[in-house]
């Protein structure tokens, strides 16, 4: 097994590998439906180790992050949702980072303070910021905008991790902000 712990990527070191996750839950506006539905997933996950980057005097240690996430009720060959982006570690700040592109035509950064050794941390985007902040296409913007990302990460002693995900929309066809919300446990599938 590859040991990251207690190096230079802190609070992320022991996120590096490849997981997989089929507890997922996804909690969305449904456009067919026209409210609220739940989606079961499944999910895989590759974080690999890369750094440092050195942007002057700051240093970065990251994750290359690549998603993909399945519908579990149905067959599906193509996933429904992916990612891609970077997760970084900034330890002089004592910053995590999460930067990543969905498909869609929508990028974010989001960030948050954090310890070198957490084994838990929040990092959290708005749209607008010009520090971490949500980039939406206009169409997105108007039938669907992004204003609020926030992701709880949890390690567990067990040597899985999990995450809990609210995103705040603007969605045009309701009058009340849609809570749109992803959680799932991810367990080690390979090393980096």
């Amino acid at each position: 097994m590859t040991s990251l712990v207690g190096s230079e990527w802190g609070p992320l070191a022991a996120l590096a590998g490849e997981w997989e996750g089929d507890q997922g839950i996804d909690i969305a506006f449904g456009n067919v439906e026209g409210s609220m539905i739940t989606t079961p997933y499944r999910e895989k996950i590759t974080l690999k180790p890369f750094g440092p980057v050195d942007n002057g005097s700051q240093h970065l240690y990251g994750l290359d992050y690549r998603m993909a996430a399945w519908r579990t009720a149905v067959e599906e060959e193509n996933p429904f949702h992916t990612e891609v982006g970077y997760w970084l570690w900034d330890a002089e700040l004592g910053h995590v980072m999460r930067s990543f592109m969905v498909p869609r035509g929508q990028t974010l950064i989001a960030g948050g303070e954090t310890t070198v050794d957490a084994t838990s941390y929040t990092m959290r985007a708005e749209q607008g910021s010009t520090s971490y902040g949500i980039l939406s296409n206009p169409y997105l913007i108007k039938a669907a905008n992004t204003t609020l990302y926030e992701v709880a990460i949890t390690l567990y002693p067990d040597g899985s991790w999990g995450y809990d995900e609210k995103t705040v929309i603007t969605h045009g066809r309701v009058t009340e902000p849609v809570i749109h919300t992803d959680r799932n446990v991810l367990r080690r599938a390979a090393d980096a």
